[in-house]
């Protein structure tokens, strides 16, 4: 209904704007148009101006335009760069130790038969003297075939000399034959008696014990540390350097030693390590322990299995056994010109490396290198302090 009056209200309004002869209106008309036509002509506009506005808002929106952000050229790094320097150039090898007696030695039996302890005296932190029983072992069996064979040796001994009277009655051959089965029935005593001797483990030397590894009924195998005893009066540095780096040292270079909790000491190396009592370690070192190491003991262990530095001034309040570790100055240059190892270059058994000069122009420069540390290397040839070179 409302279309149909609209559209007819419009029509009628296309007709009276378009009429140019009032000849196509009839009079009765033009006087119902002249009283409604204004009314009707506002009412027309009004809804066209809706209907416009609300089909512009029917149709989809455009989205906007998406900000895109500016695009800025990546930056090329830029590799550092190092001045030529003048420095006091020093090659060290390094290797872990601990504060040791200078007399300190393990005890141990020597029977092969590995036979059982039958009495420890002495325990750790005891003082002994020299000479004093630390422990024995178990030979009672071997005290009576001892008694025996001593008896038994004096019995030779009369056949002997009853043979040497009539020695003008035998022949040479056997008077010869007599002297050999005495002196092997002899040695069968000798060694008895030693075997018995060994038995007991004395202290070489007054001082303190500081561990003891066995206990009453434990089997004593050879060689095995049953206890330790040392002269704590007199400590020093010891330490285990690994195999190559042995070889890089000698009796008087100066060394750096850190003591936990006493700071840095200067020293000098006092004594290699033998090479006949050393023992290879874990990382392939040098020093230490040695032994079977195949019982309930401990393997032997000596004073010269380390490297020994001396130091300019030992620390006081420092006990046995503190951890340290020993750099040993190897190689040392004063003034020496260095660059840092990063900007040397190598390539095909040639050395070079990267100059760059006040206008940032680079070249590359042959060099003859010298020793090297960790972080610098020593320019035999090649470069002037002051140079300035690129790292990589």
């Amino acid at each position: 209904m409302y279309t149909k009056w609209w559209m007819e209200g419009l029509s009628i309004h296309r007709r009276l704007h378009k009429a140019e002869r009032p000849s196509l209106i009839k009079p009765a008309a033009r006087h119902v148009l002249r009283r409604a036509g204004t009314p009707l002509l506002v009412t027309m506009c009004l809804v066209t101006m809706a209907f416009v506005s609300t089909g512009c808002s029917l149709l989809p929106k455009e989205d906007e335009e998406e900000a895109l952000p500016a695009v800025n050229p990546p930056k090329l790094s830029k590799k550092p760069e190092f001045t030529v320097k003048t420095d006091t150039l020093e090659t060290k090898v390094r290797g872990s130790g601990r504060l040791m007696a200078t007399k300190e030695e393990d005890l141990y039996f020597t029977d092969d038969d590995n036979r059982r302890i039958k009495n420890i005296l002495v325990k750790s932190g005891d003082k002994v003297e020299q000479g004093q029983l630390i422990a024995e072992l178990d030979v009672s069996e071997l005290e009576s075939q001892l008694k025996q064979k001593r008896l038994q040796t004096r019995k030779d001994e009369l056949t002997m000399i009853e043979s040497l009277r009539k020695a003008d009655e035998m022949s040479a051959e056997s008077l010869e034959q007599a002297k050999i089965d005495f002196e092997l029935k002899r040695e069968e005593l000798n060694k008895l008696e030693s075997t018995l001797a060994g038995a007991k483990l004395t202290a070489p030397f007054a001082g303190t014990v500081v561990s003891v590894y066995l206990k009453k009924g434990d089997t004593a195998k050879a060689y095995d540390a049953v206890a330790t005893i040392a002269d704590l009066s007199q400590l020093t540095v010891v330490a285990s350097l690994n195999t190559e780096d042995v070889k890089k040292v000698a009796v008087g270079m100066e060394a750096v030693v850190d003591i936990n909790s006493a700071g840095q000491h200067k020293g000098k190396v006092l004594q290699l390590p033998n090479p006949k009592e050393a023992s290879t370690n874990g990382n392939g070192g040098t020093g230490g322990l040695q032994g079977n190491n195949n019982g309930q003991g401990k393997p032997i262990d000596s004073i010269e299995n380390y490297l020994v530095v001396t130091l300019d001034a030992f620390p006081q309040g420092l006990n046995r056994g503190t951890p340290l570790s020993v750099s040993v100055i190897t190689q040392r240059k004063e003034k020496a010109v260095t660059i840092p190892l990063s900007t040397l270059r190598s390539y095909s058994g040639r050395n070079y490396v990267q100059v760059v000069d006040e206008q940032g122009n680079k070249k590359e420069v042959d060099v003859e290198i010298g020793q090297q540390t960790a972080t610098d290397v020593e320019i035999l040839k090649g470069l002037t302090p002051g140079q300035k070179v690129v790292g990589r």
